[in-house]
């Protein structure tokens, strides 16, 4: 399909730049399959789920993954700024760097304590490995396993979409805001926003209607703010990202649609991870390791049946999803009835709730 039938004109005022507190007060958009749209807020949502309902959410955690250091080189210095993407090894990962074309294999960057490295807490070193087609760096840090992941921690800042970091610096508030309540499992170097707006109050509320909910894992990449540079969705390549279905979660899933209960992924990333683990008769299976579906419009949808997800950005595969599964039209219409009432976008915006159109 043409990408620019996924296009749209979306005020920059829109674009939030900060969640609304508390969580669950933002604003809400059930779009049904058909019919008209209902104006509500997040803490509604109990009276649109009925007992027996499944919520799927995606339980990774976002890790610090924005690096500030030194690039030194026959006595000259240039500060690098690296955003890791994914993890390749115990002490691997590929990145995104700025001024990546300033760098060469070799090259040996200092992040976080440039000073008195007699104290090694501080320290996180790291030669570029190697140097991708498409901008990304390898760097191979000195530290490995857990020890790089509290180096990490110590020196990182967390990776704010580019829609957000450019026109903000991170903050300390983002390290609470820019992390969902499930957050277990770390790896993610972005959120999974959908679930952003959940607070222990709106569980509680879900609970007592009935609904359930299970979690699987998605490590979700810095690939899924890249924008779509293809003209037609057939030449997209689309990143890939780690997920997990474990077996408590495949069975709950799999009961449920044997029973008829509906199944709800709080997400893109969770429907992703269903999806792509589903047979032709939309079992799930109990998988570990990456998946890069790319989901469009005429893509069969096997086992959810409802999408809990925020407002995207024009011509992105997010939005193509969301396209694919309640219908190009229904979502044009929806997203201009949302631009419209002034709903807030992207990853601290508002919320929407999408049946499947078939």
């Amino acid at each position: 399909m043409r990408v620019d039938l996924f296009d749209f004109e979306l005020p920059d005022e829109l674009i939030a730049l900060r969640p609304v507190r508390p969580r669950d007060s933002a604003r809400l958009l059930h779009v049904p399959v058909s019919g008209g749209f209902e104006d509500l807020l997040v803490r509604d949502a109990p009276k649109l789920f009925r007992a027996g309902d499944l919520l799927v959410f995606n339980d990774t955690r976002v890790i610090p993954a924005r690096l500030s250091g030194v690039r030194e080189r026959e006595g000259s210095a240039v500060s690098v700024e690296a955003t890791l993407l994914k993890r390749l090894s115990p002490s691997t990962w590929t990145a995104f760097a700025k001024p990546g074309k300033r760098l060469k294999e070799g090259d040996r960057i200092r992040f976080g304590a440039s000073t008195d490295r007699a104290c090694l807490a501080g320290a996180l070193d790291a030669v570029v490995a190697a140097k991708g087609e498409e901008g990304e760096i390898t760097l191979r840090f000195d530290l490995a396993g857990p020890d790089l992941d509290m180096a990490i921690a110590a020196a990182g800042a967390m990776p704010l979409p580019p829609y957000i970091a450019g026109k903000r610096a991170p903050d300390a508030e983002d390290e609470s805001d820019y992390q969902t309540m499930f957050a277990a499992k770390q790896g993610a170097v972005a959120a999974p926003t959908a679930a952003l707006h959940f607070t222990p109050d709106l569980v509680a509320a879900l609970d007592a209607v009935g609904v359930e909910r299970t979690f699987v894992t998605l490590h979700v990449g810095a690939g899924t703010f890249l924008p779509v540079k293809a003209e037609d969705t057939s030449a997209h390549v689309m990143h890939a990202e780690w997920r997990e279905i474990p077996a408590r979660a495949a069975d709950a899933i799999n009961r449920a649609k044997a029973e008829g209960r509906r199944v709800i992924a709080i997400g893109t990333t969770a429907l992703r991870s269903l999806e792509s683990a589903a047979d032709e008769d939309g079992r799930v299976g109990v998988e570990t390791g990456e998946t890069s579906i790319f989901i469009t419009p005429g893509y069969r949808f096997r086992v959810v049946d409802g999408l809990w997800t925020n407002f995207h950005l024009p011509r992105s595969t997010l939005f193509m999803l969301v396209s694919a599964f309640a219908g190009l039209e229904r979502m044009q219409a929806a997203y201009a009835h949302a631009i419209a009432q002034r709903y807030r976008f992207y990853s601290y915006g508002d919320a929407s709730l999408l049946w499947r159109a078939q």
